[in-house]
């Protein structure tokens, strides 16, 4: 690894993070276009956590008070959807509240970020089916669906175990996790976004494309959520059978990559051509890389984090905004869904991409 570039890099980040607070105000930002400004999704949405995340994270590398300051109040903010009318809170608070309330409360203490991190605990619990095994998804009519980016949202529930002993929440993510294991991961090691059971029985039924190709193709971000949701799992577990899922995932998703190391939108297009890359993709896989390459022997550490430094030179040097200071986010080429058809940042492949550069520069904090 070379040191001094990522200290470079990181230097370019407290630069690039400190103008865009003053260009963020108070937004919930969650895309930005061509124009090179996020949007103001509502704090209710999957992302809110995102942004004041990175802020977190700044604060934490660097001391500097105007992060904490800009972070603070988000945790406060999102709180209030838990009683006012929304169906946009769901599995994701995870997302929500790991990078707001819960690493507030371990960089601070605050005792109010602490009681909204178990209230998001909480909520999320109440999610879990026990006949299935699994926590459910999203809201209205989908019972019993289950998707892959939950792999993230459980570590919100190790968390809880660890700080209040209360070993319920830990086992609900073990089981979910084993479930996700079980019917949600090929044996090649590519993942499903959406699986299906039924709410009553438990009853496993089928697996839907969501935002990938069709339901047999193989959503690179999906495969990305799938490597660091299970590698937390073992983290937090030390059960090996989490490890090498983690390890299976990855390395299906490394023999994938392309020449410059970051991801089309999905990898089982018949043709690439018009085809998106996806920069959030890569960003989130590169910091669950670093993960698997802080736990396995020193032999094999440098396949993973060879694969995660590479990943994170090209996003750097060919997908960054350092040349453009009036743009809002840090990398571009993101891609939602492979049926937008639409390229554009997005505000969580910004954060992991800060995440992971910060663990290439000493940062333990992490909370996912």
């Amino acid at each position: 690894m070379s040191t001094a570039y990522w200290n470079e890099i990181m230097d370019r980040l407290d630069h690039k993070v400190t103008r865009t607070i003053s260009q963020m105000g108070d937004k919930c930002p969650h895309f930005a276009g061509e124009d090179g400004k996020y949007d103001d999704i509502g704090s209710d949405w999957w992302t809110t956590g995102f942004w004041p995340g990175m802020l977190w994270v700044m604060y934490d590398m660097t001391g500097k008070e105007h992060y904490k300051e800009a972070a603070w109040r988000w945790d406060g903010e999102l709180e209030q959807w838990f009683i006012k009318p929304t169906v946009e809170m769901h599995h994701d608070v995870g997302f929500q509240f790991l990078s707001t309330a819960v690493i507030k409360h371990t960089i601070t203490g605050d005792e109010d970020a602490f009681r909204r991190g178990i209230e998001a605990a909480n909520f999320l619990a109440a999610r879990y089916n026990p006949v299935g095994k699994f926590i459910r998804a999203w809201n209205e009519d989908k019972y019993g669906w289950v998707i892959i980016d939950c792999m993230l949202n459980i570590s919100l529930l190790f968390w809880a175990s660890k700080v209040t002993g209360d070993p319920r929440y830990k086992h609900m993510a073990i089981a979910h996790a084993e479930t996700t294991m079980q019917h949600g991961i090929r044996e090649d090691g590519s993942t499903k976004h959406i699986i299906s059971f039924d709410a009553e029985t438990g009853d496993y039924i089928e697996n839907f494309g969501g935002q990938g190709l069709s339901a047999e193709s193989s959503w690179s971000r999906g495969t990305s959520w799938g490597i660091y949701g299970f590698i937390n799992t073992y983290r937090y577990t030390g059960d090996i059978r989490f490890l090498n899922t983690a390890k299976r995932i990855a390395h299906y998703f490394i023999a994938a990559l392309p020449e410059d190391h970051v991801p089309y939108s999905d990898f089982r297009f018949e043709s690439l051509e018009g085809r998106l890359r996806d920069s959030s993709a890569a960003a989130i896989a590169a910091s669950g890389l670093l993960e698997i390459a802080a736990v396995v022997p020193e032999g094999e550490k440098n396949l993973y984090a060879g694969a995660a430094e590479r990943i994170l030179r090209s996003l750097t040097e060919n997908y960054a905004t350092w040349d453009n200071p009036d743009h809002e986010a840090i990398l571009l080429h993101g891609t939602g869904s492979v049926s937008s058809g639409i390229g554009s940042s997005l505000i969580y492949g910004d954060y992991y991409y800060l995440e992971a550069v910060a663990k290439l520069n000493g940062w333990k904090n992490r909370v996912y």
